[in-house]
Parts: structure tokens; sequence; C-alpha cells
């Protein structure tokens, strides 16, 4: 099987109605950990981390969501309903659930009940998104809001398929969302700086691309003056820095 392969399934994922989400993985519950990333960097948080993705970034942490070539689908994801993910997330107190991926907008027919149940039982989510997905008005909600993260060309991705004007402005008109780049050089930080100014992406934060505690600690000391100069907002990577980039925390 081909990278390419569930690509092509993408549509059906998008556009089925069926009540079972493909899941990769959820944590936070069994063991507690923490939004590691944005602006809730620090937050207690549980993660419900979608499978299947629209972008084959070779940068990218989380292939196990999309790369067939290198994961086995069956292995690494099951579908899941909405309301089974609502009682596992209202097992804990936790307030603050993120939805990740892999591309979690692919499947946002299927998410709308569970984002529902979620706000039902009084909890608050996150989307980490690549952007290139407009939201639908149902996920545009009190309690909703969006880690967009447009991916460029540094990060081992085709501009012409990662970055999407209509889903950006679409993002931008909701007022609930921040815009989030992986950097790793002053390079990257101008080419960031070209698309906010472009689609006017506000709040700009940086994160520093790394995946060991090290890697992290050298980008962010190249990027941060920079960052402090653009009056941008910088985020670090925490659960590198904490968990050593382990999966499931």
């Amino acid at each position: 099987m081909t990278a390419a392969e569930p690509r092509g399934g993408i549509g059906a994922v998008a556009g089925d109605t069926s009540r079972h989400l493909i899941v990769a993985e959820r944590f936070g519950v069994e063991v507690p950990t923490f939004q590691g990333e944005g602006p809730s960097c620090g937050h207690p948080a549980l993660f419900i981390r979608l499978s299947r993705c629209n972008l084959t970034c070779t940068r990218c942490d989380t292939k196990y969501t999309w790369d067939w070539d290198r994961f086995d689908p069956r292995e690494e994801s099951t579908k899941q309903l909405a309301a089974d993910l609502v009682a596992w997330a209202t097992s804990s107190p936790v307030e603050l659930v993120v939805i990740t991926g892999g591309e979690p907008l692919l499947q946002q027919a299927r998410l709308v009940p569970l984002v529902q149940g979620l706000l039902d039982v009084g909890k608050r989510v996150e989307f980490e998104t690549n952007g290139t997905l407009a939201p639908v008005p149902e996920l545009l909600v009190e309690g909703v809001r969006f880690n967009v993260s447009p991916k460029i060309a540094s990060f081992g991705v085709d501009e012409a398929k990662s970055l999407v004007p209509a889903a950006l402005e679409a993002f931008v008109g909701s007022g609930r969302a921040a815009f989030k780049f992986v950097a790793s050089s002053v390079a990257d930080l101008d080419r960031i700086a070209e698309l906010a100014d472009t689609h006017r992406l506000e709040p700009v934060w940086v994160m520093p691309e790394g995946t060991t505690a090290d890697g992290v600690t050298a980008t962010t000391r190249v990027l941060a003056e920079a960052v402090a100069s653009r009056r941008w907002y910088f985020t670090t990577r925490l659960h590198v820095m904490a968990f050593a980039d382990e999966r499931g925390r």
C-alpha cells in the first residue's frame, strides 16, 4: 500500500456521516498530561488523536496517522463512537479536550456530535488543524477554539497543497483561531511574516521545531530574538521537554 492510497480514500472519510470516528489514540485520562503547545500550553488536557491526513509532510511527527508505507492502518487506528469518546472524557475532571491528528477536520461531519457532547458535559475543545479545510458552522460555537498550523515548505510539504487561502480566510473570519507555525530558521520567520500579512493571520504563534529537548532548546535560541522583535507569541513544545516526545503523553 502506498502513501497516496489513503489520500484517495479521504473523500469518503470526509463525506461519511456515520457515527464512528477513525481514531489513532486517546490519552490523558489514565496517565495525566497537558497541552504542550500554543495558547493553552501547560494546561491539563485530554487528547483525542484522529487518524488520516490530507498532507504528507516529511517532518511530520505523527506519521502513524497516515503513512501506510511505514505503518499498518489496521494496527494504528480504530473506529469509535462519539458517545464512547464523550464518556471517556467525562471520566476525568480535566476541562480541556484537544482534538488533533492527522487532520481532524477530514472527519468534521462526525465530529459535530462529539464536540456537542463534550460541551454539554462542561468541557472546552481545541482543534489542532493544518488549516486546509474550513470548519463547518456547527463547530464555530462557544467553547471551541482552533489552533491552525499552516505548513510551510521547510516542513517538507508543497505549499500549493498546504496553503488554502479560502480555508485560512474562514478561520480568520471565525474569530476562534490562533495561527501556530513550526519554524527552524529565521528564514522561516520571513516566510511566516509574508503569509501573516497576505492572509491577515493573527495572533501568530511560533513553535521551534524539534523532537528532543536539546533540539527544541537549540531552535528556540535560533529563533527567540527574531520572534520577539516581531512581537509575535512564542511557544515551546512542553511535552517534548517533559516526556521526551513519548507517544501518548
